[in-house]
């Protein structure tokens, strides 16, 4: 990493910390833990990248989309224990659309301007098709059914645990489909392949041990985060929807935005996808269900009933994102596509109250 990374990883999280401790201003509390996240989220991605270099393709890909997403769930939970499930909804929205549509789109189109055609394996596209389809059933089915039958509260929070766990079994399944059964088959072999003369940036033990504490770095930041965004909502007259869908989801996201677009500039567009839309399958299957069973925990239970406006987002994300990447190939072009829609979206979000 560059010289000039770590001090102002060290200032942007003291920084933040002393105005979390020292009661700062509220507004100034969101702006320093907002930067100080994004840093944490970098050193974080730094550190599953080099992880990943002892890992091997598939793991690799894996702990970058589970790590990439680490601050993301790590925020939720914290939503979760506030009570806010509106803005935890709301994130996880943000989340799997600033995926599919800013993380793939930003790589297609910086890797496109690089090389005219950037390929990746054939097989994994339609794969990632069908899983993000699933992904789309399972959360527009509750919504669906309990709105039309006016179902008791228990009875929603009972079809949303069941739904919940459907969807880990999914995930769960997938993991053993593309990691052990069929790993082989969908290996980008040339796209993907490691680069023999590119050394890791650490020690395998090192890297570890800085993946760790990046990991406790950003579940702090992310509780002093959670703690000022309803006075940064009101202050700006913003919606919760626009405040989780977009700066709550593009903060998070931090580590796989830089990552994928960095992957695709070197020709590893599989790689980028990897990232990207694994990471919308591991939210959509795995990090929502596990925010439902978490809220058990306390006082207040969520359900995985998203609203109308967010269904249509994941579905729309979800279908362009499938279109542009079922043929195993990508242009600039496409990649400008996909960040146009997901700006339209953003700006449908932003009148939304």
């Amino acid at each position: 990493m560059k010289k000039w990374f770590f001090p102002l990883l060290i200032a942007t999280f003291a920084l933040s910390a002393a105005a979390h401790y020292a009661h700062w201003n509220s507004i100034l509390q969101f702006v320093t833990a907002a930067v100080a996240i994004v840093f944490a989220a970098g050193f974080l991605g730094k550190a599953t990248e080099s992880v990943a270099h002892y890992a091997g393709q598939r793991l690799g890909g894996f702990l970058n989309a589970t790590f990439g997403n680490a601050a993301e769930l790590i925020i939720a939970i914290f939503l979760v224990k506030e009570g806010l499930f509106d803005m935890v909804k709301a994130s996880l929205t943000g989340s799997i659309i600033g995926n599919l549509l800013l993380v793939l789109g930003a790589s297609a189109l910086a890797g496109g301007l690089k090389f005219k055609e950037q390929k990746f394996n054939l097989h994994l596209a339609g794969q990632n098709a069908t899983l993000m389809l699933l992904a789309v059933i399972a959360l527009f089915i509750p919504a669906v059914f309990v709105k039309s039958e006016h179902l008791s509260e228990q009875d929603s929070l009972t079809l949303s645990v069941t739904i919940a766990g459907v969807l880990i079994v999914a995930y769960a399944g997938w993991l053993i489909y593309s990691m052990i059964t069929h790993k082989s088959l969908l290996e980008d072999h040339e796209e993907m392949a490691p680069d023999h003369g590119e050394a890791a940036s650490w020690s395998r033990g090192r890297s570890i041990l800085y993946l760790v504490l990046a990991t406790v770095m950003v579940a702090f930041i992310s509780e002093w985060l959670v703690g000022t965004l309803e006075v940064f909502t009101h202050r700006f007259g913003l919606s919760e929807l626009f405040v989780g869908a977009f700066i709550v989801a593009i903060v998070g996201n931090a580590a796989e935005h830089s990552a994928a677009v960095m992957l695709a500039m070197k020709n590893k567009i599989g790689a980028a996808v990897e990232i990207a839309v694994g990471s919308s399958l591991q939210i959509a299957l795995f990090v929502a269900p596990v925010l439902v069973f978490v809220s058990l925990l306390f006082s207040q239970h969520m359900n995985i009933l998203f609203s109308t406006v967010e269904l249509a987002a994941i579905a729309v994300a979800v279908l362009i994102a499938t279109s542009v990447s079922r043929d195993g190939a990508t242009t600039w072009y496409e990649g400008k596509l996909l960040l146009l829609v997901y700006v339209v979206l953003g700006v449908a979000f932003y009148f939304v109250q």
